[in-house]
């Protein structure tokens, strides 16, 4: 026994240890967590709030002062704001009120319900001026009541700093209570209805009538399906049809705007896509269904498409097989090896689409109860329906986050919006913003025109502005931008890179120095703000970057004669330049018309490579303001352009675009902005400063002009080929008017940058079409900017 113990042991010994269990990945997952209430500045809230829960209020910029009010719910209640020490406020409430500020006719709702007038309440202030970017100030609620919060703030002149913020809401219940599943409703509700998860429910909609399908927990599937009622009731069972609709569109699926209709398969519109909050979803592939469970090895598993046959029977569909459907919330994707891939939804909880009906529908939706693979995060949830009546409006709106966990904010319209309309725009979402790809009454071609010889109008007011205050404002600007800020006089305006510690630029901009401490960036990105926030923490700088770009407008007036249209439309103090004088890239306050006419503030600055202004106003001045510019214009061939025309005179003017010229991976020198970076002179140092200083003069690719033989266009994307060799990218491209060829703004081997070398540019798969090119001098139009700086 003891030699058979001893061979154990040395058995034990000799063998190598077992690994350790796998770990769980350390994975993270924003936005999975519901975010907070945004109360966007100027507004008020009325919240109805339990015993028992709290709230936690944040300044989420900093600097935006708030004032509550208490209404308990039984009277002689306590006023829990008392309990926290904050000082009587003054008249900001009263002032929302009178204004009719959003929210407002809630608050006057609730005090006529209760018979009470502001005056009889005790209204508290919160923040302040001083306080700082993500402050708190948290509330428990002993009693049931009512909590008016209100953001009070002065309306924002175009040439101050002052201006009014969101401020973030967090309800906790008390113990025991849950928190609501859902977002609150949209408008009135109609009917409602939950759909369990791994079932299907048909329900009829009438035409004009909206449905909201709502993603309860994130990371859910839901299959939709719908038939012209009219056709049922002939026996004729047309269902909506994935492909005709993606045919006709032009893209993947509907989505909010032009593309919004989806179609049957006799190309009658059913429906149409008004708002969607998750911007990813499937039209290629079908319904799950049992011969997909049963190829895995789970035959008998529940599907979608038997659970649309048992849904739809009722209504005299026949069954199918596999039922093609428009698949909300999956994430799909075409590969390079066109494969179709899928991964988990990108959905969120509550996120939804909203749709309306266009004609009598019965309509069918799933909450796909597919578990083996991550289609639905690997535990499908519930899915959630809202109808709402016809009467309803909502605007056509496409959500986007500033991070992964904010709350989403809708595409919304600038100020100009109804005169953009009137002048026949045709609207894309641009960053958040309908803006103007192009005018039916004109056409792109008519506004490059006009831009080139005469003069135009844009609404460019989906641009990124932030106001930077403080008395660190200019260490901080210096710290994070590539410009030397101690240089910019006031009144004066520096056009900078943007860049991130490795060097790959983050954004562009323009920098407005307005006062000693009061800076303006008007960038391309809201989370660049956001940056600027962290950055001033980090380093304990006593600054704020507070967003103004719903509380400025801005128009570009540009082209050769938008000198001779503004000069006798605006009138400046004496002390200030004149439109004429107005040297480029230097900006300063105007009036319209006269010395009492709406306030402005002018710039000699531009994005066509043209002599130009841009134009900034209060939101409330703003079609004021364009109407005095188009009768002042019409003498002179004044034309609205949009966005498409736009991209043809910034390319040829050799013009940087995000995501084109530059990006994440791109620094300044390889992006064409390298002046931007005065490693030289900026002797302090800024983000991103050693990288460049070791990438300086080792530039992996340089950006150069190409012109392109003949008429063709190349792509942004397309490969540039020396023989087999691919030497570089294009970024840009377009068919230049002025030229009368294809153009192109391209990176490429520096060696190769040499005016006259012959290249091509690889088209189709880029080996069975080649377009001949040769570098030119760049930029294409203008190169030496003597109509710029005219």
């Amino acid at each position: 026994m003891p030699e058979v113990g001893v061979a154990i042991d040395a058995a034990a010994e000799a063998a190598p240890p077992r690994p350790a269990p796998p770990r769980a990945a350390g994975l993270r997952e924003p936005g999975l967590r519901r975010p907070p209430q945004p109360l966007p500045g100027r507004s008020l809230r009325v919240l109805d709030l339990p015993a028992g829960a709290s709230l936690r209020l944040e300044d989420v910029e900093g600097g935006q002062r708030i004032e509550l009010a208490w209404l308990p719910a039984q009277p002689g209640g306590i006023d829990p704001l008392a309990a926290l020490g904050l000082p009587e406020a003054g008249e900001g409430l009263a002032a929302l009120l009178a204004e009719a500020v959003p929210g407002a006719a809630a608050c006057r709702a609730l005090l006529e319900a209760q018979g009470l007038s502001l005056a009889d309440l005790t209204v508290h202030a919160g923040f302040g001026p001083d306080s700082p970017a993500g402050a708190q100030l948290a509330l428990q609620l002993p009693a049931a009541g009512w909590l008016i919060v209100g953001t009070p703030a002065p309306p924002l002149a175009p040439d101050e700093s002052a201006t009014a913020t969101p401020i973030a809401l967090w309800l906790q219940p008390a113990p025991g209570q849950a928190l609501p599943e859902l977002p609150p409703p949209l408008g009135p509700l109609q009917d409602e209805w939950r759909i369990p998860a791994g079932t299907a429910r048909a329900y009829m909609v009438k035409a004009g009538e909206y449905v909201q399908v709502i993603d309860v927990a994130g990371r859910q599937c839901s299959d939709f399906q719908a038939f012209a009622r009219h056709k049922l009731q002939a026996g004729r069972p047309v269902a909506l049809d994935a492909t005709l609709t993606r045919t006709l569109l032009g893209q993947a699926y509907p989505t909010p705007g032009l593309p919004s209709k989806a179609f049957d398969a006799e190309g009658e519109a059913l429906l149409e896509l008004v708002q969607d909050s998750c911007g990813r979803h499937d039209s290629y592939a079908t319904a799950c269904s049992p011969r997909y469970y049963d190829d895995a090895g789970y035959p008998g598993h529940a599907n979608c498409s038997d659970n649309f046959n048992a849904a739809l029977a009722p209504h005299g569909v026949p069954p199918r097989l596999a039922w093609e459907a428009l698949n909300f919330f999956y994430n799909t994707q075409v590969d390079a090896h066109q494969r179709l891939s899928l991964d988990e939804p990108w959905s969120r909880p509550g996120d939804y689409v909203l749709l309306r009906a266009l004609v009598d529908l019965v309509c069918v939706s799933s909450s796909c109860p597919d578990d083996i693979d991550a289609a639905n995060g690997w535990m499908p949830t519930d899915i959630h329906v809202r109808l709402y009546p016809a009467s309803a409006r909502f605007p056509r709106a496409i959500a986007h986050r500033m991070s992964p966990d904010a709350p989403p904010q809708f595409t919304r319209e600038t100020a100009f919006h109804a005169r953009s309309a009137a002048a026949g725009a045709r609207f894309v979402d641009y960053r958040g913003h309908w803006l103007a790809a192009g005018h039916s009454s004109t056409g792109a071609l008519a506004e490059y025109w006009a831009c080139r010889e005469a003069v135009t109008v844009m609404d460019l007011s989906a641009l990124r502005k932030f106001e930077i205050t403080g008395p660190d404002a200019e260490a901080l600007l210096q710290w994070t931008l590539t410009r030397d800020l101690r240089k910019l006089a006031i009144g004066q305006v520096v056009y900078t890179a943007i860049c991130h510690p490795h060097g790959g630029v983050m954004d562009d901009g323009t920098v407005f120095r307005l006062g000693e401490h009061l800076f303006r960036l008007v960038c391309g990105d809201d989370r660049t703000g956001l940056w600027l926030r962290e950055e001033a923490a980090r380093m304990g700088y006593r600054a704020w970057v507070r967003s103004s770009t719903d509380q400025l407008q801005n128009l570009a007036v540009q082209g050769p004669r938008s000198r001779e249209l503004l000069k006798g439309l605006l009138w400046t103090a004496p002390d200030r330049p004149t439109v004429e004088a107005l040297g480029w890239f230097r900006f300063t306050p105007a009036r319209l018309g006269h010395a009492r006419g709406l306030p402005l503030l002018v710039s000699r600055t531009g994005y066509t490579g043209e002599l130009g202004y841009e134009l900034f106003c209060h939101p409330r001045d703003a079609e004021a303001l364009w109407d005095a510019v188009w009768a002042a214009g019409q003498p002179l061939g004044l034309q609205p352009m949009g966005l498409e025309a736009l991209d043809w005179v910034r390319i040829e003017a050799g013009l940087a675009f995000a995501g084109h010229e530059f990006d994440d991976g791109t620094d300044p020198f390889e992006a064409g902005i390298g002046f931007t970076v005065p490693l030289k002179t900026k002797a302090v140092d800024f983000v991103g400063r050693e990288a460049l200083l070791a990438r300086q003069g080792h530039a992996r690719h340089q950006l150069v002009g190409l012109a392109i033989d003949g008429h063709s266009v190349a792509a942004h994307g397309d490969a540039v080929f020396l023989g087999r060799a691919q030497v570089g990218v294009v970024t840009s491209a377009c068919h230049s008017p002025s030229l009368q060829q294809g153009i192109a703004l391209a990176r490429i081997e520096p060696s190769l940058a040499v005016l006259g070398t012959a290249l091509e540019i690889g088209a189709l798969d880029g080996q069975q079409k080649r377009l001949p090119a040769t570098v030119v001098r760049f930029p294409h139009f203008d190169p030496d900017k003597t109509r710029v700086r005219a």
